[in-house]
């Protein structure tokens, strides 16, 4: 069959095909998020085959995180031109033909090379892959197909330890780069098959000056958000979070100028999805020191080996999958304002409990206290990743995600930097060089803080937010019809 393409109206899809589109989009997802953090535990071996210093090997991960500041924002105009089935299997390809580079990389420039490459895969896939779905899934079935969409992005940084352990341990670091493949071919397979082609109407002309002072801006500012978390790093980050920001100032001068800037800031006027963006931001950044807090905190803290911490954690990834075939109901009966209320304040808690956590607490309780925690917060970022595109129009929804992606990333790397923050200040105030428990507790009642501060912004929720998506609205018409 021949690709047709489609403009606003936009014809969509059978509605019984999304849970597919969702898992399609959802397994791309996962092989990034995998990939990114199964690196992380290989770079010490990695380190000893390129005959380099461990510390050196860390330019294979902000290599990664350069290609994503650089082209995140660039996806959504990418998508407009070239079609978003087009686009994203062609992010799919070329992450794939990067892992297969990385693998057989020969020497640890050849491989930064390759990073570069597989970061602009990365950096199209999130995005796109997120327009894909929105512009696949009829708005009832929005709430499901999200649910699906978020597991990846939960699971893969807890997931990812673990299983990298596994292949140094029992295989060769390369294998962490082979098994995208098979992956990626199946992806590229069904994309082909189950997606629509959809291309947007261009609102000007590309942002060539907007493109670069925000990749510099944001290449920036995820570099010094993430060698925070390096011991000896300190000035070098704020150095690089202090060009960050002066090249975001520049930007945002810049796009009140521009007719179609690279990243629109007036979507932020947009109720629902300005608010979404605040609140999710600032739970993303809970969501972030989680898997920098956790593992530290039982290896350190506890005393326990890797194996067994990445055992423990993994307790995250079965809260988020057990949070999916719930969502859609709880909205249905309380709406996303009242639902966003009250399973945030309950996330919070779950991530304050993290502060009391003690060797003498029996494991069992431990673990269900980190399930219980990652079910509110997947659950929580489930309505923030759908209620943003409430009130969004078609011709701005690639836009909006090329947006919200940027931010997401943003959020996530700079939880990792306050997480580490935290962490650090209190060993100085208690005047310590490697971290105590007490320490942990104190790192982790900062990020609960931040955490609660989002319920501010989801009072500021329209109570009748996304009662399209949800059903709220009819059922509650329907009780009153029959009061009637």
């Amino acid at each position: 069959m021949s690709d047709q393409i489609y403009h606003a109206p936009m014809v969509r899809r059978a509605a019984p095909n999304f849970r597919v589109i969702a898992m399609i989009v959802a397994s791309a997802m996962l092989m990034e998020n995998v990939d990114a953090t199964v690196l992380a535990t290989a770079l010490p071996t990695m380190a000893r085959d390129f005959g380099v210093d461990a510390p050196a090997m860390s330019i294979a991960l902000t290599s990664y995180l350069l290609s994503l500041a650089i082209f995140i924002p660039a996806s959504g105009r990418v998508a407009d031109s070239f079609g978003s089935r087009t686009v994203f299997r062609s992010a799919i390809a070329v992450f794939v033909v990067g892992s297969i580079l990385c693998a057989f990389a020969p020497t640890l420039t050849f491989l930064v090379l390759a990073r570069l490459l597989q970061g602009i895969g990365g950096a199209m896939m999130m995005p796109v892959g997120r327009l894909v779905l929105m512009r696949s899934v009829d708005r009832k079935d929005m709430v499901s197909a999200m649910s699906w969409l978020l597991v990846p992005a939960l699971i893969g940084p807890i997931v990812g330890p673990p299983l990298g352990g596994f292949i140094v341990t029992y295989l060769d670091w390369r294998w962490i780069f082979y098994i995208n493949v098979p992956i990626g071919i199946i992806g590229m397979i069904f994309v082909s098959i189950y997606i629509d082609e959809v291309k947007g109407k261009a609102a000007g002309p590309f942002d060539t000056i907007g493109f670069i002072l925000s990749g510099i801006s944001l290449g920036s500012m995820l570099f010094g958000f993430e060698l925070s978390s390096h011991e000896g790093q300190g000035s070098f980050s704020i150095f690089l979070i202090a060009i960050g920001l002066l090249f975001g100032i520049a930007y945002l001068r810049h796009a009140r100028r521009h007719p179609a800037p690279i990243m629109d800031f007036s979507l932020m006027k947009v109720p629902s999805f300005g608010t979404s963006v605040i609140a999710g931001s600032l739970t993303r950044i809970t969501q972030g020191a989680q898997p920098f807090l956790l593992p530290l905190l039982f290896q350190i803290g506890f005393g326990l080996s890797a194996a067994a911490a990445g055992q423990i954690v993994i307790s995250t990834a079965l809260g988020a999958l057990f949070m999916k075939p719930l969502a859609k109901a709880v909205f249905r009966r309380f709406g996303f304002r009242r639902s966003l209320i009250i399973n945030g304040i309950l996330g919070t808690i779950g991530y304050g409990l993290c502060a009391a956590f003690r060797p003498d607490w029996p494991m069992p309780l431990i673990f269900i206290a980190l399930v219980l925690s990652a079910f509110f917060m997947s659950f929580q970022f489930t309505a923030y990743n759908t209620i943003a595109y409430d009130e969004i129009s078609q011709e701005r929804m690639s836009s909006a995600t090329s947006f919200y992606t940027t931010f997401q990333q943003l959020m996530l790397s700079l939880g990792i930097c306050i997480g580490a923050l935290a962490l650090h200040a209190s060993m100085a105030f208690n005047d310590v060089e490697t971290p105590k428990l007490g320490d942990f507790s104190a790192a982790f009642i900062v990020v609960a803080i931040i955490s609660i501060s989002a319920t501010i912004w989801n009072l500021r929720f329209s109570p009748t937010a996304g009662e399209e998506i949800s059903g709220y609205r009819v059922k509650h018409k329907k009780g009153a019809a029959a009061r009637g």
